[in-house]
């Protein structure tokens, strides 16, 4: 055995070898960068008319993806769906899909914590599908939010659940426009899902019961499509408005932040809750001289079924926020 001298020496050196690889590491983490939006899409329509069809047919364009990208990706997907469990006769559960469809940051960030908060609110944990990028730290482990991905995760609820019984609540945030919601993953990834495209997938799957919450630019596009005596819609815009809070490195858009972040920890009926929400953004953007939003939510004749079972689930002791608070972003102006 070395004496005590060698003995020091070698701690010494096992020390030195540890604090380089924990740096070595740190360095990497901190030379992560996020992708970016480098290029412009490609043209997938002559006219406007032509691209609401493509968006109605749920298009998505990859490109520059390497064989070992779409297996990782394949296998990122089929552990997101395995881990859904069944439903259980006689309780109504919920089933939660968070999806952050840009790469921006800011849209991982948010799809992760709705995808967290919706999941403790409503006792949908092992329940819950996350589809998101990078949230700015690391490459994500998640699937992304592509239309396809979305197809298929709420293919797999549908699969899991009773739907004369059971609800899903479905999140979507990203970049939006009068056509629908915006996929766009860095220079690779393109496309988009509109109004008629998700009502279609929710119909054909047979989910009536749904929460439908969609946080985007002209997203108020959403409602009457998706509109129905079962359901709810909640939108962070009217149709012909533009959200507030979509910067790459923000933590939050103004509507994650107000509805998520804030309203929905705490103990209170979803209605209550996003009443709280629209005021505390009318008041963000009457501070920031924006021209107002306009939030929009559509509660259907029958959903009170359902959402009273789920309102009366909600944790009595209310979440903390987390992250930067979107207003801050009027603190830099």
């Amino acid at each position: 055995m070395p004496g005590d001298t060698g003995m020091r020496r070698i701690v010494r050196g096992v020390a030195t070898v540890t604090l380089a690889l924990l740096g070595a590491a740190a360095s990497a983490q901190d030379q992560y960068a996020p992708p970016r939006h480098t290029q412009p899409p490609p043209a997938i329509g002559k006219s406007d008319e032509d691209i609401v069809v493509q968006a109605n047919n749920g298009i998505q364009v990859e490109r520059d993806r390497t064989p070992q990208w779409e297996l990782a990706e394949h296998r990122r997907l089929e552990r997101a769906l395995a881990g859904v469990a069944p439903q259980r006769k006689g309780v109504v559960d919920a089933y939660v899909v968070a999806v952050g469809l840009d790469s921006d940051a800011v849209f991982g960030r948010e799809a992760r914590e709705a995808g967290s908060v919706l999941a403790r609110r409503y006792g949908a944990e092992g329940r819950t599908i996350v589809l998101a990028g990078s949230d700015g730290r690391a490459a994500s482990d998640y699937p992304r939010g592509s239309p396809g991905n979305i197809a298929a995760a709420l293919a797999r609820v549908a699969e899991a659940m009773d739907e004369k019984e059971d609800v899903l609540i479905l999140y979507t945030t990203s970049h939006g426009a009068p056509l629908g919601i915006i996929y766009n993953d860095g220079d690779q990834g393109f496309g988009a899902v509109s109004p008629v495209r998700l009502a279609d997938m929710l119909e054909t799957l047979g989910i009536k019961r749904r929460l439908v919450i969609v946080s985007a630019c002209f997203s108020g596009v959403f409602v009457a499509p998706l509109a129905s005596d079962d359901g709810v819609v909640i939108t962070a815009a009217s149709s012909d408005r533009s959200s507030f809070g979509c910067q790459a490195d923000s933590d939050w858009t103004f509507f994650g932040d107000a509805l998520i972040n804030n309203a929905l920890r705490k103990s209170q009926p979803l209605a209550a809750a996003n009443a709280e929400a629209t005021a505390l953004i009318a008041a963000w953007e009457a501070r920031g001289k924006l021209e107002p939003s306009q939030p929009q939510i559509a509660i259907g004749s029958r959903a009170e079924r359902w959402l009273s079972v789920l309102d009366k689930r909600v944790p009595v002791v209310a979440g903390k926020p987390v992250g930067r608070p979107a207003i801050s972003l009027l603190d830099a102006l």
